[in-house]
């Protein structure tokens, strides 16, 4: 009797390990699932986040709802998330802004990316591209580099703001290139672009939805792009990787995080889902036109990309002398 007794305790305790994932495995989702963006509505994040949720609810038969939590750099949202049960109900489209660079930006940034996330897959990247102004007498990389050692610290580049992922860009691509520009800082793209356009300055790097268009009407001139591989926008630029500096990439990227302890097989469904959304479907094709490119991953795959890209970003930071505002 005793040692049935034990048994069935010992038992219990198994089953008590064992029940709740399976109950997540083979229930999940149960409830509608929020996924916190730290953007406004219509960011490029943020669009991502809307039509892999869309798919998502359509796929699992439960509501995945994006919530908008704006401000502040994007630590609001990511401090939001960071702080959510870690349940499966609670995600994050964390950015390339909110993981990579504001620890490098913000010494005492209220939430560790590393630590209080669990990765997903990576979801999406938008290739920032280089432009010149046409009157800068180069049309290659090679040619640009040239002429920026012939002419140091003549040459002015504009970004959306100190610490901005474009002016990180330039950054970058100063240190790999060993040449002297001048940072311009503005408020946002729009007026950087405005002004490039206008000649007040030379060149900078940025989104392809600002640039190609007037790149196109030869208003501008686009040199190359910023990504591994060349952009289905774009596809007749080489990328700056071909041009003699291999490895460069500087991409703005969004992935699907959940709270750290989040159950793994809950992890690992929802991999499984978004990773057959953006492979299988169509919805690749509407972000093509915004110069962007929808990509999936493995879990482990986007926590090194993660881990990689917070050590490139925190020692351009750190090299550039890079100040938040």
């Amino acid at each position: 009797m005793k040692k049935t007794l034990v048994l069935m305790v010992s038992l219990i305790g198994l089953l008590a390990g064992v029940c709740p994932l399976s109950l997540a495995q083979t229930n999940y989702p149960n409830r509608p699932v929020k996924i916190i963006v730290a953007f406004p509505p219509g960011q490029a994040t943020d669009q991502a986040a809307r039509a892999i949720a869309q798919k998502l609810s359509d796929n699992l038969g439960q509501q995945f709802i994006v919530e908008n939590r704006p401000g502040a750099a994007s630590i609001i949202g990511a401090e939001a998330a960071a702080k959510s049960p870690n349940d499966g109900y609670h995600l994050f489209m964390g950015s390339s802004g909110s993981i990579a660079i504001n620890p490098g930006m913000y010494p005492k940034l209220s939430y560790d990316p590393l630590r209080d996330f669990v990765p997903i897959s990576l979801t999406l990247k938008v290739p920032f591209f280089m432009v010149v102004h046409p009157s800068l007498p180069a049309n290659n990389v090679k040619e640009v580099v040239s002429y920026l050692k012939a002419n140091p610290g003549k040459i002015n580049f504009g970004s959306a703001g100190p610490g901005a992922s474009n002016h990180l860009s330039s950054e970058l691509f100063k240190s790999v290139a060993g040449v002297s520009i001048t940072h311009v800082p503005y408020k946002g793209s729009p007026p950087a672009v405005t002004d490039l356009l206008g000649g007040q300055i030379g060149m900078m790097f940025e989104t392809g939805p600002l640039v190609l268009n007037h790149a196109k009407a030869g208003r501008l001139r686009a040199i190359a792009v910023g990504s591994l591989q060349r952009s289905a926008a774009a596809p007749e630029l080489v990328t700056i990787a071909e041009s003699g500096y291999p490895g460069f990439e500087t991409v703005g990227w969004a992935g699907l995080l959940a709270p750290a302890g989040t159950p793994r097989d809950i992890v690992n469904k929802l991999n499984a889902e978004v990773v057959r959304i953006i492979t299988t479907t169509d919805i690749k094709d509407r972000f093509v036109a915004l110069g962007s490119e929808l990509i999936s991953s493995s879990a482990d795959e986007f926590g090194a990309y993660m881990r990689s890209e917070t050590a490139k970003w925190g020692k351009v930071i750190k090299d550039s002398g890079a100040k938040a505002e």
